[in-house]
This record gives structure tokens, sequence and C-alpha cells, in this order.
């Protein structure tokens, strides 16, 4: 599946409706970015028990709940894109020509947004 037609699916799973292109950060924005927030939080939780209570030893069940997890997440990205009028598409490509740059010039480690 493309990530323009994921974005677009997405939408009537929205319960603010299809907001696009907002203007400034309203509750529903907001909603989407905290959930962003929470959904990896999820992530992280799920990885530290895995660490803490079986090694670091990733099982199927382990796999199949990330999954979800992330899909979260995924949903939660793609509706923030949305609303701010963003391409999905367009928002991975921009990250892969700044990991690209990065690479190029021996910037991948470390920190900053502008290395």
């Amino acid at each position: 599946m493309k990530l323009k037609d994921y974005q677009q699916k997405i939408i009537k799973f929205d319960v603010n409706g299809p907001l696009a292109d907002l203007q400034q950060v309203n509750f529903a924005f907001l909603d989407k970015v905290l959930g962003l927030a929470g959904e990896s939080g999820e992530v992280a939780d799920k990885v530290k028990k895995i660490i803490r209570d079986q090694d670091g030893v990733i099982r199927e069940a382990d796999k199949t709940a990330l999954e979800k997890e992330l899909g979260d997440v995924l949903w939660h990205v793609a509706t923030c894109a949305r609303y701010l009028g963003l391409d999905l598409e367009q928002v991975a490509q921009v990250n892969l020509n700044k990991l690209e740059s990065r690479q190029l010039r021996g910037k991948i480690a470390g920190s900053g947004d502008e290395r």
C-alpha cells in the first residue's frame, strides 16, 4: 500500500472528521500530537518489558503486539501530517533526503537537527 492511500483510508477513523491544512493548533490537532506521544510510549514500554522480563528475547507474540502499536504510531503520524496539509509520502521523501545528506557528510551519528 502506498502511504498516500493509507493517509486517505484512515480519515474515516478520525472522530474529528476530515480536517486538513490547519492554520493554527486546535484541540483535534493537539489530540493527535499527544496521541502520537502516547502510542510511542506504549512501543517503548513494551520493549522495556521485553528487556526486563525476557532478557531481551523478542517472541512472536511481542512482534505482533509491537506491530499493532507501531500501526497506532503510524496512524497518528499520518493524521498529524494530514492536519498540516502534508502528504505523508512527501514527508517520507524529505526524511530520506535528510538522512542521505547526513550520511554523505558523515553526520548520521550525533545530535542536533541541523547536523
